[in-house]
């Protein structure tokens, strides 16, 4: 039909949004995104995991100063915290990379439409008053931080992830709620610039959904650090009386209560999909038990011509799984064959050391058969001892019959990059023996993929 204004209409620029409209318009789709930010590149670019690694890295080269580590290596330097410029590196980051996005909209022809998107059919939505038709409606509008219920976050003394990257001063105490991913990180963060900080989890464990090993190293080295752990406890009230906070909490079993005093105290108990405000219920479309829109493996919604990707649909909510789902779902549009492998999706925690995951954890891999497991310490690993960084291992998880790695989990400095290795080596089926007898330069970290898998079925060498 000629009065269909696009081919498609995409409603989000985060990572899986951005990505999904520009991969249309390559592929010679008349192609629009909605967005009601001021700038593109959604929660990830904006507010989340640009300027958050951002703060880390900075962060974690004053703690390395401020704390005598380079001093034993022989740079002698007097250190004086600048927090302003700190912050301003950060935003700088954060406009440079949101700018290169505006760039790539105007150089592949995507048109941008500022405003919130609702629809008003199966195939029209209205953005800042107007009305437009599209014969294919692409989702991609992300996520939002879960509230803690009784809680109220001012985003100055009780803070989301979002505050806890404004704080304009090191907080003396902060409380984090929530032992996962976004709270260890910013709470490293603050630590490394002189907070006490106190991490609140609900579980006997921290960072939920990795691998059992990776959990238990997780507490020693957090606790090695200096952050206070609070396990298996709960947030049962916070009030705030002036520039300070009381946080109570009790047993998860149920117990005592006691309160803890903090002049910052970070909410990151999770994140849920961003589907309120968007009329689905106009376009036919309903969301499930955890608010998400259920897709087919090509990314169809239960109404045909509407498509969904990133953190609105089940799975691990990460921007480079929206970013593979954005380019899959565009060439689904075109005709072409979109493929996503939901099976190897590595999640990283970019603390030091970071904490990395690829595939299934030992306690999945052993409830599906059974597997075989190789671990290499990086205290063996000679660029990690010589960095002085002995902290963390390589764990590699094989099947016991066809030694087909089933997953693969690393704490290391650069552990981030390392399993980027092993996502690519699962994608294409690879044994532990495979990996063994790859060719691994030397000296680096990745020798220690290279001993674990070796351990998987015979001997490790260095250790």
């Amino acid at each position: 039909m000629s009065d269909y204004d696009f081919d498609v209409l995409v409603i989000g620029a985060g990572p899986g949004g951005y990505v999904a409209a520009i991969r249309a318009a390559q592929l010679g789709l008349k192609t629009a995104c909605a967005e009601s930010r001021e700038t593109l590149g959604g929660t990830c670019l904006n507010v989340g995991c640009i300027p958050s690694k951002a703060m880390l890295h900075a962060s974690e080269l004053y703690e390395e100063a401020a704390s005598g580590k380079l001093a034993k290596l022989g740079v002698k330097t007097q250190v004086e915290l600048d927090l302003d410029t700190m912050h301003a590196q950060r935003r700088d980051a954060v406009k440079s990379l949101t700018g290169g996005i505006e760039y790539l909209f105007k150089k592949n022809k995507v048109e941008w439409l500022k405003g919130l998107a609702a629809f008003t059919g199966k195939d029209s939505v209205e953005v800042a008053g107007k009305t437009y038709r599209a014969r294919n409606i692409v989702i991609a509008t992300g996520s939002s931080v879960t509230p803690l219920p009784g809680v109220e976050i001012d985003e100055k003394i009780v803070v989301s992830s979002t505050g806890a990257l404004e704080l304009p001063k090191v907080p003396e105490h902060m409380v984090v709620i929530g032992g996962g991913v976004i709270g260890l990180e910013l709470g490293s963060v603050w630590k490394r610039l002189g907070a006490k900080v106190t991490v609140v989890e609900y579980l006997d464990q921290l960072l939920p959904g990795m691998d059992g090993d990776v959990r238990k190293e997780a507490a020693k080295i957090f606790k090695k650090q200096g952050m206070e752990l609070k396990l298996s406890t709960k947030v049962t009230g916070v009030t705030v009386k002036g520039d300070k906070a009381t946080v109570t909490v009790e047993p998860a079993a149920g117990g005592t209560a006691e309160t803890l005093e903090a002049d910052a105290v970070l909410v990151s108990i999770g994140r849920r999909p961003n589907t309120e405000g968007l009329a689905l219920d106009r376009a036919g479309l309903t969301t499930n038990k955890r608010g998400q829109i259920e897709i087919d493996h090509d990314f169809v919604t239960a109404v045909p011509g509407i498509w969904a990707i990133g953190d609105v649909v089940p799975g691990p909510m990460l921007a480079h799984k929206a970013e593979d789902e954005g380019i899959a779902v565009a060439e689904n549009i075109a005709g072409l064959t979109g493929i996503v492998n939901h099976d190897v999706i590595p999640g990283v925690v970019y603390t030091m050391p970071e904490f990395a995951g690829v595939g299934l954890t030992e306690e999945e891999a052993k409830a599906r058969g059974e597997i075989k497991i190789g671990k290499f310490p990086m205290l063996a690993n000679s660029r990690a001892k010589t960095n002085h960084e002995p902290d963390g291992f390589v764990k590699v998880i094989a099947d016991a019959h066809t030694d087909k790695v089933l997953g693969v989990h690393i704490i290391a400095s650069v552990g981030g990059t390392m399993i980027a290795q092993a996502a690519q080596a699962m994608e294409f089926g690879a044994t532990s023996e495979d990996i063994a007898y790859t060719c691994h330069a030397h000296p680096t970290h990745s020798e220690a993929l290279k001993e674990a898998a070796m351990a998987v079925t015979g001997k490790p060498i260095h250790i």
